[in-house]
């Protein structure tokens, strides 16, 4: 579905098309199958920003279990993913809300995710009010987490965010493996 209708869709760029599997697909499945400490069993997940359903419809493919959400405003982006979840025979598990992050307030879940959506200070004031008190962002992020991570303190300190860190999964699976910026959500 991606590498055709995706393309066409304007999802992901032609020249993606020969690394779908390393660098998009299998970059969102080993952090399911890898943190489930962070992501437990029976969960609800909010993915803000699904675009192409990455991570969120990956991760409802990998882990059965989860109760996913994902949070798309663009209708193009939308329908995709509709398509995708009654093609897959997602339905019962995973829904698609054409909204944007701070329009689905004040639901909230145990693990949010993004990816490729904004730098850290802006995706926490968008993701950290959708997850429980007690719960978890998780950010998929490149080489630049580190940075981000020091831009985004003041942001998590006024926002109710606990300690930052950053994980690794897929070491010995995917090269690079998927970096991830946990951020709890305090209060």
């Amino acid at each position: 579905m991606l590498a055709t209708r995706g393309v066409e869709r304007g999802l992901i760029g032609p020249r993606e098309v020969p690394r779908l599997w390393t660098r998009h697909l299998v970059n969102c499945a080993v952090v399911a199958q890898e943190a489930t400490g962070a992501i437990p069993a029976g969960c609800s997940v909010a993915d803000v920003g699904s675009g192409a359903g990455l991570p969120g419809l990956v991760w409802s493919l990998v882990r059965p279990d989860l109760k996913v959400t994902l949070i798309e405003p663009l209708l193009r982006r939308a329908s995709f993913l509709s398509e995708a979840v009654t093609e897959l025979a997602l339905d019962d598990r995973v829904e698609v809300l054409r909204a944007r992050a701070e329009e689905v307030a004040p639901r909230t879940f145990d693990v949010v995710t993004a990816r490729a959506v904004a730098r850290l200070p802006q995706l926490l004031t968008w993701t950290l009010p959708l997850a429980r008190v007690g719960g978890v962002v998780l950010a998929l992020k490149g080489s630049s987490a580190g940075l981000e991570v020091a831009e985004a303190e003041a942001t998590r300190e006024a926002l109710g965010a606990g300690p930052i860190s950053i994980h690794s999964y897929g070491i010995g699976v995917i090269d690079p493996a998927t970096t991830v910026v946990l951020i709890p959500r305090a209060r």
